[in-house]
């Protein structure tokens, strides 16, 4: 009778044992391109592995429309990261990967240096295809296991141990059980759902003792802002009337006193690859639910004398460009996504969708709006979505731009004071070396009636004078939290520390080490916060991770 229930239970797949899910080594959440190199890093160290994105593609936004690299100082870029770059140099050595134009035609030039380093071998600047190629590649060639599509539970889908996590469970249904894990998102979703501290929005200047951090009222770095415009523009429909209202995409509240905390964050927005080559050219569609008068802000800074709309339809290969922010009111959708680090899915992807109807809509209006400077629409119409690009999201990035989310407040902190060499770094797992670069984050008003005026605030431009290093502590959550979590994307780091470090090259970098990090606690059987540098640093050099620099 024992035997025939026994065989009973296997035929029906509800033995007790046989229900239980396969544990792996390391389980990482995102399909981000920390979470592929993080990946590859475990399997190169004999580990099993597997990937749960919620993304159908891989990479993040180094395949979802940032070709132009943000790279600064390339020399610190080692390991896995140089292999991602060494490998888009291999594509473009074939002359079948340039289908629009010549290699020779394209140049050599972009973010300072050269696009293609014949030298080292490798290539900076690239098309999003090309890069979602080289990701799959990566992952096929070491037989790593990606499940995609599948989102965290978020409320109840993180199974722990004490301070151990146990398994993550998905809105599927599926639970993934492992040893390690790592939160490769940009949102910081695993981390915020197993209890680790995070924090969302600025810290006051006071808070880490740092120069760029809170409200930064009046300070103006970049031509992001409206003082770049030859006159001052009235916020009011009528201008000098605050009665006719106020013109969208502005907010009426106070922008806070300067160098206080807020909730508030940086601006998103999409990395869109466009192109100007009628064979490859789509023309810009008009969005649903489209409203010139969500533009009618832009219009007024054109009927000024404004001629910058083209600065950052930087170029990237076959007649196509990484086109980015640029000017006071461009493509970066200011203050329309402070609540998206803890909304809801269903509340993300409307904030998603009105972020993409605000820039197809800012595309159109250019193109389209009679009250456009006919200088500025001819040549605009010349421009449309590439054909051959995101081509199962009618040409649309698949990722938007989220430049900062939650921010892990783990072992070590990362501050100004770090990137600017105020003060040394403990036990460096890689290195950045990016300016400190915050987008807008809000868009206010200043004065009243017929002396007010429109202006932006948030973007800061700072360098780091040189390469800095970045600590182990940032990538662990504070001991008795979560003792088996790596969190090398949603890093702990202030704002504007974060403004530095959050350049995909670095997450690539940190990525690998988080999973070095991993494989290390997994053999010792320890916490990930007791990881012996020493040997960790050893490896990391080991696999040509870059962790020290001098000129």
């Amino acid at each position: 009778m024992q035997r025939f229930l026994f065989t009973c239970f296997l035929l029906l797949g509800t033995f007790p044992i046989l229900a239980q899910p396969r544990p792996y080594d390391l389980v990482i959440y995102g399909g981000t391109a920390a979470a592929v190199t993080a990946a590859v890093q475990a399997r190169q160290m004999g580990k099993t592995v597997i990937i749960v994105s919620p993304d159908k593609h891989l990479g993040g936004l180094s395949s979802g429309g940032l070709g132009f690299t943000d790279t600064g100082n390339k020399a610190v870029i080692g390991g896995l990261a140089r292999e991602f770059y060494h490998r888009v140099y291999l594509r473009y050595q074939k002359p079948e990967t340039w289908q629009w134009e010549k290699r020779e035609q394209f140049g050599n030039k972009g973010q300072g240096t050269v696009a293609l380093d014949g030298e080292n071998r490798t290539m900076w600047i690239f098309e999003p295809h090309i890069a979602e190629q080289v990701f799959e590649e990566l992952i096929a060639e070491n037989k790593i296991p990606v499940v995609r599509n599948e989102w965290l539970n978020r409320k109840n889908g993180v199974k722990k141990s004490g301070a151990q996590i146990v398994s993550i469970k998905t809105l599927s249904g599926k639970t993934y059980t492992g040893k390690m894990f790592i939160d490769a998102t940009y949102e910081g979703d695993l981390m915020g759902a197993a209890g680790v501290s995070y924090h969302v929005g600025r810290e006051s200047k006071d808070q880490y003792n740092e120069q760029w951090n809170g409200v930064q009222t009046g300070v103006l770095h970049h031509q992001h802002h409206f003082d770049a415009v030859k006159e001052r523009i009235s916020p009011y429909w009528i201008p000098g009337d605050p009665k006719s209202g106020v013109l969208p995409r502005i907010s009426t509240a106070p922008p806070g006193e300067y160098g206080t905390a807020d909730k508030k964050l940086q601006a998103y927005c999409f990395r869109m690859c466009l192109t100007d080559h009628e064979a490859n050219r789509v023309p810009f569609p008009k969005p649903a639910g489209y409203d010139p008068k969500q533009y009618e802000l832009l219009l007024r800074i054109f009927q000024a004398g404004w001629r910058e709309t083209f600065q950052k339809f930087d170029r990237i290969p076959n007649r196509k460009t990484d086109t980015n922010n640029h000017g006071p009111f461009s493509t970066d959708n200011i203050g329309m996504n402070y609540d998206y680090p803890e909304a809801s899915y269903e509340r993300r992807r409307a904030i998603i969708k009105e972020h993409e109807q605000y820039q197809k809509g800012w595309l159109y209006f250019i193109a389209n709006d009679p009250r456009v400077p006919k200088d500025v629409q001819e040549e605009f119409r010349q421009w449309g979505l590439a054909r051959d690009e995101f081509k199962d999201n009618g040409n649309w990035p698949h990722q938007i731009y989220v430049r900062e989310a939650r921010r892990m407040i783990g072992a070590y902190v990362m501050t100004e004071n770090e990137l600017l060499k105020k003060r040394p770094t403990p036990d460096s797992v890689g290195m950045g070396s990016y300016g400190i670069d915050s987008h807008n984050i809000q868009r206010y008003i200043i004065g009243f009636g017929k002396d007010a005026y429109v202006q932006n605030e948030g973007d800061i431009g700072v360098s780091t004078n040189g390469p800095y290093q970045i600590a182990y502590g940032s990538l662990v959550p504070k001991k008795g939290q979560a003792n088996n979590l790596f969190v090398p994307v949603a890093v702990s780091s202030s704002h504007i520390a974060y403004g530095s470090i959050r350049m995909e090259p670095v997450f690539m970098i940190l990525g690998q080490s988080a999973a070095t990090a991993a494989v290390i606690a997994i053999d010792s059987k320890i916490s990930v916060q007791d990881v012996p540098y020493a040997k960790l640093g050893e490896r990391l050099l080991q696999d040509k991770q870059v962790l020290e620099f001098s000129k």
